[in-house]
């Protein structure tokens, strides 16, 4: 062989080697898949040694049967590689079982079949007297077979990425695009030039590439776990268990003062923790109307329970979405850590257009904080951080606040106009 096929060799080898090692020692990714992608990696190391023993029995001194076998293995590998990649691609669930892969592993079986009646016939293929290859009628029958299992393979990719954002099909198309270009490559070259195969080196590549795919599946996967609980966290942090305990004291008190009134505060006690739960599966922005109406519900309750505090309105702009649960914690905290000890505690919320977005402005004459506790560790204010990160993250908004100890805060949100609204 020549030095540039030794070393070209011995360069796939190596990265296969490393990819075996990081597959391995790759936690993150599912066991089943890690032993898929480890048996993956074998096949095609082992195809390497294949392409390199076989040049070399084509070159060296006579030695038919080996060769022939030599052969053989080559043909009947490879579709094999290209049948392992299905539960990458489709893992096996309750849903989808592993037999559901049987026309692949079929038409496997087939492959290796037609290629071993080398041995005893000339119908696929031989290797003469003089060392030479001879193809039958049926020389290309691992072509098609190939071809045939990547066509499946591009309906199951289509079928079981439908949930898949389209950034995530390119990759595995783009791996069925290499098979297909390296096939018609060897097809032209006819394996006479060089001593590794572009199939071989297609398959390699296509390895490192589906790790490279999972790997970024389980990043999608842990995002969404991530955000899925902060929605959690943020919602029980908005349901307090003293707000909870006092409102149903407050209902039971009405209860025997003003049944009526007792009847509307449970209503609205309802909605609020309707909206609450509702608001775990809102994984994107919700109407303005929708977070005032909750907003709403929550101060009325409130009201109700202290009727020293006063939520007024001044609502011009109502034609944007924000992030799920984003007024309503900055009025709870004015109240909680602000006008409920006032005399006369108020809050005003408004809403003006701007030409390059909208804002919401929230404020209280209550008894104002120093701002920078706001990036401190301090639980009366977290609520604040969670709206500001979620605002800059969702709709790309800003969250400021101003305040003067003894004077009162105010909230401003300022969310991009829509063209300029963005989903984190």
């Amino acid at each position: 062989m020549a030095e540039t096929d030794i070393f070209f060799a011995f360069f796939i080898l190596f990265l296969l080697v490393g990819l075996a090692f990081t597959v391995f020692n790759d936690s993150y990714i599912r066991r089943e898949h890690r032993k898929t992608l480890l048996l993956i990696v074998g096949l095609c190391a082992s195809l390497v040694v294949q392409n390199c023993w076989q040049y070399a029995l084509t070159i060296g001194p006579m030695k038919q049967v080996e060769r022939q076998l030599v052969a053989i293995y080559g043909y009947s590998v490879r579709p094999v590689i290209i049948a392992l990649i299905f539960p990458i691609i489709a893992p096996k669930t309750p849903k989808t079982p592993k037999k559901r892969f049987w026309p692949a592993w079929s038409l496997v079986g087939i492959n290796a079949a037609v290629h071993m009646t080398a041995l005893f016939s000339t119908i696929c293929f031989t290797i003469t007297e003089h060392n030479r290859y001879y193809g039958g009628p049926l020389k290309f029958f691992c072509v098609f077979t190939s071809l045939l299992l990547l066509a499946y393979l591009l309906y199951m990719i289509i079928r079981e990425s439908r949930g898949l954002r389209p950034a995530d099909k390119v990759m595995p198309v783009l791996s069925i695009v290499l098979i297909l270009v390296s096939v018609w490559l060897d097809v032209q070259d006819d394996g006479n030039s060089h001593a590794i195969t572009f199939l071989t080196v297609a398959l390699s590549v296509s390895s490192v590439f589906y790790y490279i795919w999972l790997h970024l599946q389980f990043v999608r996967e842990h995002e969404e776990d991530l955000k899925a609980r902060q929605r959690i966290r943020i919602m029980m942090s908005q349901i307090q268990p003293h707000f909870l305990y006092n409102t149903l004291s407050t209902i039971q008190a009405l209860c025997y003062a003003n049944p009526k009134k007792a009847a509307g505060i449970t209503g609205d006690f309802a909605a609020y923790l309707r909206q609450n739960l509702a608001s775990l599966g809102e994984s994107g922005l919700i109407p303005f109307p929708k977070e005032l109406e909750h907003t709403k519900v929550y101060a009325g309750i409130e009201e109700t329970r202290f009727p020293n505090i006063h939520v007024r309105y001044d609502i011009q702009d109502g034609g944007f979405s924000l992030p799920p649960l984003t007024l309503q914690p900055i009025v709870e905290n004015a109240i909680r850590h602000g006008v409920r000890i006032r005399e006369e505690g108020i809050i005003e919320i408004s809403t003006r257009q701007r030409e390059d977005g909208h804002e919401i402005v929230v404020r209280d004459n209550g008894v104002g904080f120093d701002v920078r506790k706001l990036e401190n560790a301090d639980e009366s204010h977290i609520g604040l951080r969670n709206v500001r990160d979620r605002v800059e993250r969702m709709c790309g908004g800003t969250l400021t606040v101003e305040s003067r100890v003894g004077e009162g805060t105010g909230v401003t949100i300022f969310v991009p106009a829509a063209g300029k609204n963005w989903k984190g």
